[in-house]
Formats: C-alpha cells, structure tokens, sequence
C-alpha cells in the first residue's frame, strides 16, 4: 500500500511541476488550486489571469497528461515483457515494434504527405494508424522469424528474431528517408521523440489504447510471477503459458505501438523504470507492474520539464534526454544481468 501511494503522490507531483515550469513560469500552488478547479463542484480562487489559466488547461495539462500516459505505457510495457521473457534486458522495442512503427510512420509521411507543414502535433489520423499498423507486422515478423528457428517459443529465439527484424525494419526506413530527402525534418523530429500536443487531441487519441492495455495486463500480472518459476510449473498449476504469454505481448505491444504513434521513440523508459521500481519494491509483478505505470508516467513527465527547460528558450528532443539517462543505466543493467538469454 505504501507504494501505491508513492506511486500516486510522484503522478500528482509531476503534474503540478510539469503544469508550472515552463516559459511562463506559474506558482505551484495556484496551478494546484486551478487544476482542482477541473472538478465538478470546486471552485477555488487561483489567482491566476485568464490567459494564464488558458496556459495551464489548453498548453501545459495536455502535453503533462500526455507524458504520464506515454511514460506509464512505455514502463509497464517494460515490465510486462521483462516477465513474458525473463530477460532483464527486455523493454518495448525488443520485438521490433518501434522499428516498425517507424517504417510504417516514415511511408506514411514520405509517400502520403502526412506532415508536410514540418510537425506532428495534432496528429493527422494516418500517423497513429501507419504505426499501430507497422507494429503489428514487425510483430508478426518476429514470431514467424522466431518459430522457423525451432525451439517455439523459446524467449531466446524471440529476442534474436527482434533484433533481426528490427534491423531489417530500419534499413527500410533508411533507404526511404534517402528517397525522399525533402520529407526528412518532419521523421527526423518524430523519431527524436517530442511530446509537443496542439490540445487534447493527441491525449485522446491515446487514452483508449492505454486503457484496453492497462487492463490487459494488469489483470495478469499474478500469472507473470507463475511463469517465473517454468512452464512446466505454471501448467501444473492451471495456467497455459503460450496463451499466456501471447496475450500480454499483444496487450504490451499494442500500448507501446499507441505510444510511439503519439510522440515518436522515446527509448530507455521501459528499462529504467521497472528495474528501479524492482531494486525499490521487489520482485513481484503484481507490485512491479501497477508502480511502473505510475512512476514511468511521473518519470517521463518529469524528464519533459527538464527538456523544455534546460536549454530554453530552445527545447530539447525528450528522446535525447532519456537516452543520456537510460545509457548508463542500461549500461550496469547488462553488468549486473545474472541470466541474460534464458
């Protein structure tokens, strides 16, 4: 319980550093009172001017409330897939799902004129659909690539199969960038990531997909500790494995294919989080997957204020930003990692 509660209390820290910081910066306890005032029946005295409660429910809220939901699919994505695989190497982008997305995002652009005014906000419909759709094939390639391997199934032969279709997916998307030279700003600026939102659309856009993938694999997060202990133990004890483990790799794909759609790759979130919440809370998924969602949503909010903030009136790509973070760490991930491809 007590984690749960850090959990909710880092969220609603980011949301009022995340809602106050910015160009204009706004005192954090007016912004409080505002964003209480969101409540049906509040009504409290902020302080603020119109145009700077403008700023805080049109600007700032939809971009914050944007990165808890991308931050906190990308970290229980994380989890899901380091329990599916018993890999602590694993994150979202293990089957190829960014790399497809990417591809698929970089046609759409390139070869339909999505984005041609040079940004993404305020997403043209095609984008979200081109890597939802460009997902689900780097997907199937993986598991088609993964079981003509032998050994069906085996979580070895899967993270194989994912690294070779994504760079099988990335050269694609090369060679069209290439193609297409005057299309490239646009791409350029989504694969760095940005969490850039011209209102509430985007968050919109989002929010069923979080929801269906929250569910999903949250409902299943006590058969991720039986499938820790083998197969073999987890089919003795009722649970089927395979459908098991198919379930939550669509369930955490699909959420992670909504997230890249929406702000572009963002790396590192799903091995930062779920292995801080892992050395914090323990080992059990049923702890580790509700704290990811939430301290991966904080984590990303947070990291936002720190890329429009630390180099303004500039912005940093959020993407550069959790890479200088997550290198490190991945880096005493991999020399602390006891079974790697097991």
């Amino acid at each position: 319980m007590r984690w749960l509660v850090a959990g909710l209390v880092a969220v609603l820290v980011a949301l009022v550093v995340g809602v106050s910081l910015g160009p204009v910066s706004l005192p954090p306890g007016s912004v409080a009172a505002e964003l209480l005032n969101l409540f049906p029946g509040v009504h409290l005295d902020s302080g603020l001017t119109e145009r700077e409660i403008a700023i805080v429910t049109e600007l700032r809220l939809p971009r914050v409330v944007l990165g808890l939901l991308v931050g906190g699919l990308l970290a229980l994505a994380g989890g899901c897939y380091q329990g599916v695989f018993r890999n602590p190497l694993a994150d979202p982008y293990l089957l190829g799902v960014a790399a497809g997305a990417g591809l698929a995002v970089t046609a759409a652009i390139a070869l339909g004129g999505a984005g041609r005014q040079g940004t993404l906000s305020g997403l043209p419909m095609t984008i979200p659909l081109a890597a939802f759709a460009g997902s689900l094939l780097a997907v199937t390639m993986t598991y088609v690539l993964g079981a003509a391997g032998g050994r069906r199934g085996s979580p070895a032969m899967l993270i194989l199969a994912g690294v070779a279709v994504s760079a099988f997916l990335s050269a694609g998307q090369t060679y069209l960038l290439q193609r297409h030279a005057d299309s490239i700003q646009p791409v350029y600026s989504w694969l760095l990531g940005r969490l850039a939102t011209a209102g509430w659309h985007d968050v919109l856009l989002v929010l069923p997909y979080a929801a269906l993938t929250t569910i999903v694999v949250l409902l299943h997060r006590r058969e991720l500790d039986v499938l820790a202990v083998g197969d073999d133990e987890a089919r003795s004890l009722g649970l089927h494995p395979q459908r098991t483990r198919y379930l939550l790799i669509a369930a955490a794909s699909l959420g992670t294919a909504a997230a890249v759609s929406a702000t572009g790759l963002i790396g590192f979130v799903g091995i930062i989080v779920p292995h801080t919440v892992r050395l914090l809370a323990g080992s059990s998924y049923r702890v580790i997957l509700p704290m990811s969602l939430l301290f991966g949503g904080a984590f990303l909010a947070l990291t936002d204020v720190v890329a429009r903030t630390v180099a303004a009136p500039s912005e940093l790509p959020i993407g550069v930003v959790t890479a200088l973070l997550g290198g490190p760490f991945f880096v005493l991930v991999l020399r602390t990692a006891r079974r790697v491809l097991t």
